[in-house]
């Protein structure tokens, strides 16, 4: 199978790659915009693997996107490619609307007219999988409620707005035009390669340098937590497994208050960095408070049972052994992390969020 995976040089999607060129025998074209997210030495072990291919274009580009269609041919498509950060998403809308809305409709249009050209076995074999968020459903607040889904869409953020309507579009593709088309909906992703104005690779490199810890509010807003390489094997599952027209929740299992996870952090930290920045007694005191940002919903929590029931698919690394491979991960690939930060932005002007 000849998959083409959108967005691929990004946290979620370069992993999506690694694991299928390393796990099994299908060929990959990346079509990747290379925005500030996007590093192509996320793709470093795999870049010049024969079943690789790149494709320097955006998915708002429609004489791009079809060309990229009919020169690769594709089998199926992953849909990743998204503006993701709800903090850039507060300061600039804009180009949240343009990618993830407009995005996922040129790219729609696109995917419909190649599928439609295909031959009837091909035609019926092709897959269009769109990858979303747990936050199009909004706030569980601190029930014991969990997002199925069936749950109903309220989303609180421009960035969650513009997946929901993204995922609409999906469906309405699929309804109208019959495009075989099938939605996942991740609970927070965290591992390996993870883009460093997140939350937990944040609290890492600034624990390292002896930077604050910000947290917004009181750090009480809750997560479910899913090891990125354990989300790559559960899409893979479903591009390759799941119902046409179905959704599937993907969870980690691992709900924690933003507080729980920065001062799980500190904690490994204190065990594998016990020689800390000049002045710095314990990681934990750099942790700070900060003003909660606008519309910050207070839990999410993923029921996964439908993947895990109908796919198979369970997530492998609990959040305690998922943590401390990250934080090594990050200890022991400081080239990749200083070359992000040296050429893309400064970490002073970051924002604090998922």
């Amino acid at each position: 199978m000849k998959i083409l995976v959108t967005g691929g040089a990004g946290f979620i999607g370069s992993a999506v790659i690694r694991y299928i060129i390393e796990d099994t025998n299908d060929e990959v074209v990346n079509l990747d915009k290379l925005t500030y997210a996007g590093n192509l030495e996320s793709l470093s072990k795999v870049s010049d693997h024969s079943r690789y291919r790149f494709e320097h274009a955006d998915i708002c580009d429609k004489k791009e996107v079809l060309r990229i269609f009919e020169k690769h041919q594709p089998d199926a498509v992953m849909h990743l490619a998204a503006e993701s950060h709800v903090d850039r998403s507060i300061d600039g809308p804009a180009v949240f609307i343009e990618t993830n809305i407009l995005g996922t409709y040129t790219l729609l249009e696109a995917a419909r007219k190649y599928w439609s050209g295909l031959e009837s076995k091909r035609k019926s074999s092709f897959r269009f999988h769109h990858i979303s968020t747990d936050e199009v459903y909004g706030d569980l607040d601190h029930s014991s409620e969990c997002f199925t889904e069936e749950t109903c869409y309220e989303p609180s953020s421009p960035y969650s707005a513009s997946k929901a309507s993204s995922d609409h579009l999906v469906r309405a593709w699929m309804r109208t035009f019959d495009l075989p088309t099938l939605v996942t909906n991740c609970s927070n992703n965290y591992g390996p390669y993870h883009f460093p104005e997140k939350l937990i690779p944040l609290v890492i490199l600034n624990s390292l340098a002896g930077k604050p810890l910000p947290l917004y509010g009181d750090g009480m807003q809750v997560r479910d937590w899913l090891f990125v390489e354990d989300h790559a094997r559960a899409l893979y599952k479903v591009i390759t497994e799941g119902i046409v027209g179905e959704t599937y929740n993907i969870g980690g299992h691992n709900e924690k208050t933003n507080l729980e996870v920065v001062k799980t952090i500190c904690a490994i930290l204190e065990d594998l960095v016990p020689n800390k920045p000049k002045g710095i007694h314990s990681y934990n005191e750099l942790i700070t408070f900060v003003r909660d940002r606008p519309g910050h919903d207070s839990r999410y929590a993923i029921d996964a049972s439908k993947i895990e029931r109908e796919l198979g698919w369970r997530p492998q690394e609990t959040f305690e052994s998922g943590i401390r491979k990250t934080i090594e991960w990050y200890l022991n690939n400081k080239i990749w992390w200083t070359k992000v930060l040296d050429e893309t932005y400064n970490l002073e002007r970051l924002g604090y969020g998922e």
